[in-house]
């Protein structure tokens, strides 16, 4: 199994920057790839980044190019996600998640991310 934990999230004024950071434990050889989501009140879902495992192959959805980066540390075994001017719409309850194959994803417990005017 593989277990996620989130941290980083907060309360930063719009044009701030933040960085969530997520850490895998268990039987992470298994993972084939990795992603942010976020979710705000009475919305859906939102895939907001993803990075291959091996490979570090990287896509963002539309709402965040050019803003976030995803990115991640073998050694510990971390992925990354740095929010740069950051805006009110992208405040969210922040999940991590793994893929893989053959198996159900794997959640994180999320981290509030609130971004004020």
């Amino acid at each position: 199994q593989v277990q996620l934990v989130e941290s980083g999230g907060g309360s930063v004024q719009a044009g701030g920057s933040l960085r969530l950071s997520c850490v895998a434990s268990g039987q992470i050889f298994s993972i084939q790839r990795m992603h942010w989501f976020r979710q705000a009140p009475g919305k859906e879902r939102e895939f907001v980044a993803g990075i291959g495992w091996s490979d570090a192959n990287r896509d963002y959805g539309d709402s965040v190019k050019g803003r976030f980066t995803i990115s991640k540390e073998d050694t510990r075994r971390a992925m990354y996600l740095e929010m740069n001017s950051l805006k009110p719409e992208d405040t969210a309850v922040y999940y991590c998640n793994a893929y893989i194959p053959g198996a159900p994803g794997v959640w994180g417990q999320g981290t509030q991310v609130t971004v004020s005017l």
